[in-house]
């Protein structure tokens, strides 16, 4: 297959994909046959501005992948194959097509690319049930600023007892101070 002579137009195409591969966090493969261009369009649009869905053919779609160091990938190719190379959020566009091919039966996550790693498609569909990154850092956000209160009430307790203590010598000794000269002052009279 390597020795086969590539001609300009493919080889193009061969090198777009290569760097749609490597320029991507995580690119997933679908089949689409059956569905409408109508419908491919609303996908697109649901996917978001980061993402980008496109066509290919296998053999430069292989091939491609192949050249940007991802292996695992050639059983996938087969079929009618389009690519999710995803530039944003990966769980994002991971939701997009899972809600998509609830909506649309005809359309199947067949696996894909994340962190450089080929993946199945019950992979695809457990990032697809995280949650986005924005929620998660919040809720690290959250958790973190509650122990920080935590150990801040902490590192308070030891002062605020020392505080404390020191206040109860001080009423003593006065309160001893106190009774001694009204001891004396009893004795005088």
């Amino acid at each position: 297959m390597a020795d086969k002579p590539v001609r300009d137009d493919k080889a193009t195409a061969v090198a777009e994909l290569t760097e749609q591969f490597r320029g991507s966090t995580a690119t997933v493969l679908t089949e689409y046959r059956g569905l409408t261009v109508a419908q491919l369009k609303t996908l697109r649009r649901s996917l978001g501005r980061e993402t980008t869905y496109a066509v290919a053919k296998n053999t430069l779609a292989k091939r491609a992948a192949t050249d940007a160091g991802i292996s695992g990938l050639d059983d996938l190719f087969s079929g009618p194959t389009a690519l999710a190379f995803v530039g944003g959020d990966p769980v994002e566009a991971a939701k997009g097509l899972r809600d998509f091919a609830k909506a649309h039966p005809l359309l199947i996550i067949k696996g894909g690319v994340f962190e450089g790693k080929a993946i199945s498609a019950d992979e695809v569909r457990r990032l697809a049930d995280l949650e986005s990154r924005e929620v998660l850092l919040a809720k690290l956000a959250g958790a973190m600023k509650g122990n920080l209160s935590k150990a801040a009430a902490l590192f308070q307790a030891p002062l605020s007892k020392a505080a404390r203590t020191v206040q109860a010598l001080a009423d003593k000794r006065e309160k001893e101070a106190g009774g001694g000269a009204a001891e004396q002052a009893d004795q005088a009279e």
